[in-house]
C-alpha cells in the first residue's frame, strides 16, 4: 500500500510539472511515515545554478501520517550553443 501510494503521488506531481511545460528536469522525492511521535530529519546537497535551479519542500501531516514532499528541477538549457570562431 505504501510503495503504490508514494508511486502515485510521485506520478500526479510528475504530470503536473510537465503540464507547465518549462525547460527542466524535475527529481522527486517523497516519504510517508506513520505519525508516532517520532523525528523525520532531512537534507539534501545540491550543485547547480543557483540563478535557474531549485527546489521546493512540502510537509503534510493529519492525525495517522505525515508525508515530505521534496521537488528539485534543474534548468535544461534548450539555447542553441555559439559556433566555436
Amino acid at each position: 500500500w505504501l510503495c503504490n501510494r508514494c508511486n502515485s503521488i510521485i506520478s500526479a506531481i510528475l504530470k503536473g510539472l510537465q503540464s507547465l511545460n518549462r525547460p527542466y528536469k524535475y527529481a522527486v522525492a517523497v516519504v510517508l511515515m506513520q505519525k508516532t511521535g517520532a523525528g523525520l530529519c532531512s537534507a539534501a546537497s545540491t550543485w547547480w545554478d543557483a540563478s535557474k535551479d531549485g527546489f521546493c519542500k512540502v510537509m503534510w501531516g493529519n492525525g495517522t501520517m505525515q508525508c515530505l514532499v521534496t521537488v528539485y528541477g534543474t534548468h535544461v538549457n534548450v539555447d542553441t550553443p555559439d559556433d566555436d570562431e
